[in-house]
């Protein structure tokens, strides 16, 4: 018995690291609409995520998209590929991350957010303002 709890707490961080194996958001994704691929990647203990592609980069005026929104005047000068727009995401449950933010460039406006993986492999971001029952979702498909 005190072997079996033993091994349980050698084993329980590995357990809680719920980013690993099939079940990890870690990668590449297509998202909902496919205009852009996000790029998920770690960051410290957290989940952070990217633009990676845009199927459109060049606005009306002939120049890369950039950050105009952004409440940031010193901001408003990067471009959207390439942009970090979601952050902190922590491991809440297998599957599951929770506390993080995802920012919209196309408002300004910093959301709360969480991400969970999906039976059929897609990828669930919902943003939201307080609560989640106030927010959206997109389903992601991962790239191949």
């Amino acid at each position: 018995m005190r072997a079996l709890a033993l091994a349980a707490l050698v084993l329980l961080p590995f357990a809680a690291r719920a980013d690993t194996g099939a079940a990890s958001p870690v990668g590449r994704w297509l998202t909902e609409g496919g205009t852009s691929h996000v790029e998920i990647y770690r960051c410290g203990e957290a989940l952070c995520g990217r633009i990676a592609w845009l199927k459109e980069p060049i606005g009306k005026d002939g120049k890369p998209k950039r950050d105009s929104k952004n409440p940031d005047p010193a901001r408003r000068a990067q471009t959207i590929e390439g942009l970090t727009f979601l952050w902190n995401f922590a491991a809440k449950a297998p599957g599951e991350w929770d506390g993080g933010r995802v920012y919209n460039p196309l408002d300004g406006d910093t959301y709360r957010a969480r991400m969970r993986m999906l039976p059929d492999g897609k990828l669930e971001l919902r943003g939201y303002v307080l609560l989640p029952l106030f927010g959206g979702s997109q389903r992601w498909e991962r790239v191949k």
